[in-house]
C-alpha cells in the first residue's frame, strides 16, 4: 500500500497558506475556460480513458519551480517524452467527476518519482483536455510542494528521469520554440534541463504562464523539428 493509499480519506483542496507568487496561478486556475487551454477537448459521448497529471510547484534555489519527468522510451505512449507525473485512474480512486483525479494525480505522481504525497498540498484543478493520440481525458491537479521530499526514478520501465525546472527558465524568451511535427502539427515548447517539452505538457504550461500574466515575448517564428517517431 502507497502512502497515497494511506491517506485516501483526506484528497481535498485548499489555498490555505499558499506563496503569495502562486496567487496569480489560483486565480488562472478559478477563472480560466476549457477552450482557453486548448482546442482538443473531452469527446461529448463520454469517450476516452480518464487520467489525471500533478502540476506540482515548488521553491527552489532560484526561485519557483515545476516538477516534471522524462518518460521511458520504451513505452507505448509518449514514450521518450517529458511530462508530468500521472496516469489513468484506477477503480480504488473514486469518482473521475469528483476527487478520483486528485487521488491519481498523487498517487501517480508517489509512483513514478517517489514524492511523499503527504507533503503536497493541492489547491487547484484545470479543466479536463483530451490527448487524441492516445485517447486519454486528462485531469490537470494543480499542487503546492509545501514539504519537499527526495525524487528520482522509482521504475526505469516507466521513467527516464525526474527534474526540475525553474518558471524563470520556461518564461525566459530564449528557450522558447515552437515545435513543428512531421505531420505538420504545430505547438509551444520549450527547451530546458537538457530537455525538449512539447506536446500536451508544453500547451498546459504555455496557457498557465500566459493566463498567471508570467509570459514573455518569445519568437514564435523560432522551430523545432520533432523525430518523425513523436
Amino acid at each position: 500500500m502507497t502512502r497515497a493509499d494511506e491517506a485516501r480519506g483526506a484528497v481535498t483542496l485548499s489555498k490555505e497558506g499558499l506563496p503569495d507568487w502562486l496567487a496569480p496561478v489560483v486565480r488562472a486556475a478559478e477563472t480560466v475556460q476549457p477552450i482557453q487551454l486548448s482546442s482538443f477537448l473531452p469527446p461529448e459521448n463520454g469517450a476516452g480513458r480518464q487520467s489525471a497529471v500533478l502540476i506540482l510547484f515548488g521553491e527552489g534555489a532560484r526561485g519557483p519551480e515545476l516538477l516534471l519527468m522524462e518518460r521511458a522510451g520504451s513505452l507505448r505512449s509518449h514514450a521518450g517524452q517529458p511530462s508530468f507525473p500521472g496516469g489513468a485512474l484506477d477503480p480504488e480512486d473514486g469518482d473521475p467527476h469528483a476527487d478520483g483525479p486528485l487521488r491519481a494525480a498523487l498517487r501517480e505522481a508517489e509512483e513514478e518519482t517517489g514524492l511523499d504525497p503527504s507533503g503536497v498540498q493541492l489547491f487547484g484543478v484545470l479543466p479536463a483536455l483530451y490527448i487524441p493520440v492516445s485517447g486519454f481525458v486528462v485531469t490537470p491537479v494543480l499542487g503546492w510542494w509545501r514539504k519537499p521530499s527526495p525524487v528520482g526514478v522509482v521504475d526505469p520501465n516507466e521513467t527516464a528521469r525526474v527534474f526540475t525546472v525553474p518558471v524563470a527558465d520556461l518564461t525566459d524568451p530564449a528557450n522558447r520554440a515552437t515545435a513543428v511535427h512531421p505531420r505538420g502539427h504545430r505547438g509551444p515548447a520549450f527547451l530546458v534541463e537538457s530537455a525538449l517539452v512539447w506536446g500536451f505538457t508544453a500547451g498546459v504550461i504555455d496557457r498557465l504562464l500566459h493566463y498567471a500574466g508570467w509570459e514573455r515575448p518569445w519568437d514564435r517564428d523560432k522551430r523545432v523539428p520533432l523525430d518523425w517517431r513523436s
